[in-house]
């Protein structure tokens, strides 16, 4: 499995409904696709959940490559180019596997964490699981990436009331899941 999320930053003045309005007319059009295990469309709005920005920033689970590579290269991916301009994709490999049904989550609280220069990384997942914040009523995801020698926490939340304030990180709204083909939501 592969995740990969682009990060389209707005201003804070930016109507967000627009992204709302988006989302509800072409957000089905992702349902089923190739190799998609699940696509979250997320936004973060200024001042909502202590976010210091609008933004929109669609968050993808894949099977594997060959359906990142159709999305990307076979026009999918222009519709985010022609309206937003060019991207960074971030690309993350999971450490631990999603929930098997994200549908009933509303909000995904997302960490980023640094793993450090060491002579082995023989117990780095289990040094990883022991480090990161519990939080109930909560499933996760953990991904890594080895380019950035970095961590991903990705926390599936039906409310946010459990996120305690000190806790570093971005709340996203979850406007629309689409689910691969073969479940049955």
């Amino acid at each position: 499995m592969i995740t990969t999320q682009y990060k389209i930053l707005l201003p804070s003045d930016y109507d967000m409904n627009i992204i709302k309005e988006r989302v509800i007319n072409n957000g089905h059009k992702t349902d089923g696709f190739d190799d998609l295990k699940f696509k979250l469309y997320l936004i973060t709005e200024k001042g909502i959940n202590h976010n210091l920005q609008n933004s929109y920033s669609p968050f993808y689970l894949w099977k594997n490559h060959n359906g990142l590579n159709k999305f990307l290269f076979e026009g999918y991916y222009d519709n985010i180019l022609t309206s937003f301009g060019w991207q960074q994709v971030q690309l993350g490999i999971p450490l631990v596997d999603p929930p098997v049904d994200v549908s009933p989550y509303k909000f995904l609280f997302h960490l980023t964490n640094r793993i450090p220069p060491q002579g082995s990384l023989r117990n780095t997942k289990d040094e990883i699981l022991k480090d990161i914040p519990q939080i109930n009523n909560a499933e996760y995801m953990l991904t890594y990436n080895p380019d950035k020698w970095e961590y991903d926490v990705f926390y599936f939340l039906r409310d946010v009331s459990n996120l305690i304030e000190e806790k570093r990180g971005v709340v996203y709204t979850i406007l629309h899941i689409s689910h691969e083909k073969s479940l049955d939501y």
